[in-house]
Formats: structure tokens, sequence, C-alpha cells
């Protein structure tokens, strides 16, 4: 599908198994390509810039198209003094100035963001936020899967900051029964609601490991998955009430695997209240609209971010 015809805009999501490229219809955002690679991290950071490259070129021939800027959302972040990438679970590209070597490497200007950032700015800009709530200006994206991220818009731009760390919640102190995290401390959000976090405690209270779906499923029945779930619901509470009193958000957008449990948006919100400071809470919770698209939509938004 060529668009040689249409002002279009790129963008690359890099995972810790695949890479998926988009291209979009700038005003319509319609896609015009999407294609994946995959990462091959075990092949070690250079590989990783090489298979982006061979994305690239493939995304080219496939819409017609030749790109001068392209967003990235990667896990990680990029350090706004050092100019590395820093706090990558993949972590072959942690102190890399993978921005100057990708830039060098493409010939073309390349803007960053985290990818919890990137899920934050298309939903605001294609899915939930767009369609439901389009006067809102302060969003915060909570990704809850494996680990936990959080992304922050304002007025339709990422916030990153000073430091380049803006929205990264899942590595605030919560509670130290959590344990230790790959970052180096101990209690973090991330390690105490995350899906490996609450796989974790359930296999420490009952014995035995199960996948986060069947805790869930089992939440009436099985003490041990009431016990686990209910924790959730508090220690969610808890950890995103910090994030309202800090920044008062318009919405909360949920994502990630354990942002599709559904008690979240009744239970969880329910133990937000005990810790906002405020009498009431009128922040307002979605679901996200976009699924596992919403990682490289955002990323080529950051192109006119």
């Amino acid at each position: 599908m060529s668009a040689k015809n249409h002002e279009v805009i790129w963008g690359i999501d890099l995972g810790g198994t695949k890479i998926e490229g988009v291209v979009l219809e700038k005003d319509t955002n319609k896609v015009i390509s999407r294609l994946r690679v995959p990462t091959e991290q075990k092949n070690g950071y250079r590989h990783i810039l090489q298979q982006i490259q061979k994305l690239i070129e493939l995304l080219k021939k496939d819409s017609g198209s030749t790109p001068h800027k392209i967003g990235i959302g990667t896990p990680g972040t990029l350090d706004p003094i050092t100019q590395t990438l820093k706090n990558s679970n993949t972590t072959c590209l942690n102190g890399t100035p993978f921005k100057k070597d990708l830039e060098e490497l493409t010939n073309m200007k390349v803007s960053i963001a985290n990818d919890a950032n990137c899920f934050a700015l298309a939903e605001t800009k294609m899915g939930v936020i767009k369609n439901e709530m389009p006067e809102a200006n302060v969003i915060f994206g909570v990704i809850m899967g494996t680990g936990v991220g959080g992304g922050l818009v304002v007025n339709g731009r990422v916030i990153n900051g000073r430091q380049g760390i803006g929205g990264e919640w899942g590595h605030n102190f919560l509670d130290g029964t959590g344990g230790p995290c790959y970052c180096g401390k101990t209690g973090c959000v991330e390690t105490v609601i995350s899906g490996t976090g609450l796989e974790k405690f359930y296999q420490k209270t009952a014995g035995h490991r199960l996948k986060l779906k069947q805790i869930v499923e089992r939440r009436n029945e099985d003490p041990h998955a009431a016990e686990t779930i209910g924790r959730l619901m508090e220690q969610f509470g808890k950890g995103i009430s910090v994030i309202i009193n800090i920044i008062d958000p318009d919405a909360i957008i949920l994502g990630g695997g354990v942002g599709n449990i559904d008690l979240l948006y009744t239970e969880g919100v329910e133990r937000a209240k005990k810790y906002v400071f405020n009498n009431r809470l009128d922040t307002v919770f979605l679901k996200p609209q976009l699924g596992d698209s919403a990682g490289v939509f955002g990323a080529a938004m950051l192109v006119d971010d």
C-alpha cells in the first residue's frame, strides 16, 4: 500500500522479543504499513540496531515512503544528561548511546520515549481519551503486566522530566514484603502489584504456583487466591493514590495484563479513595482501546510531540 500521496508518520516499538514498526497517515491515523521483526537480544546491542534498520527498510518498501524522522518507544528511557539509555530490562541497551548510534545508522532524526509514555500518548490522541474524554488535559497511563510502568501526558505532550523518568511510578516504594527488585531497591510497586509479583505472592502463601488468570478465576473458591487479589486491590489503591495526590490527573488508563482485572475499576478505586487527600475521588479510571497497538502508534506520534 503506497503512501506517496499522503503525509505520513513513522513509529517503532522496541520490545524484548519483537520490534514492530508502523507507518500512519498523519491526518487520519490510517495504517499504511505495519510489520515486525524479531529482536533477538541474545545477539547483543549492535544486532538490535541492525534489526531496527532492517525493519525500516522493509517498511520503506511496503509503504512506498521514506522517513526523515522516526519515533521509537523503548524499554527504559534516554538519560537527558548522558544521552545513554537506562532502566531497560533489555539490559544490553543500558549505558549505550542508542539514539546517537541509531541516527548515524539510519541517517535520520530519532525521537525516543519510554514505552509506557507511548502507551499514554496513543490512548490520549487516538484511543479512549480522544473517544470518551476529549476535554481531559492531564492523563496518566499505567501498564501493569510483567512489570509496572507509567506514562504522563499533559496537554497532548509526553512529560519526560529533567531526568527522563517522568511517570515511573513502578519503582516507588510500596511495601517491603514485595521483596528485592531488579532495580536494586526493595518493595517497589512493581514487586507488589505486577503479574509476576502477584504470582510470587500466591506461590508463597499457597505453596504452589498458578498463572495470574487462574488466580483471578479461583478467587471465590481458593482462600489463597482471594488473599492475593485482596492484597492487589489494597496495594493498588495505596500506590495509585500517590500519583493522584501529586499530579491530580483527569483520567488514569489501566493497561497491561493486570489492568484487565475488572475489580480494579470498582474495588481498587474504592481502596484508592481511602488514601487520596480529598473527601472524594473524581479521577476517572478508563480501559484502553488500542490493545497492543498503543505502543507503536504512540511512538509514531513522538514525531510531532
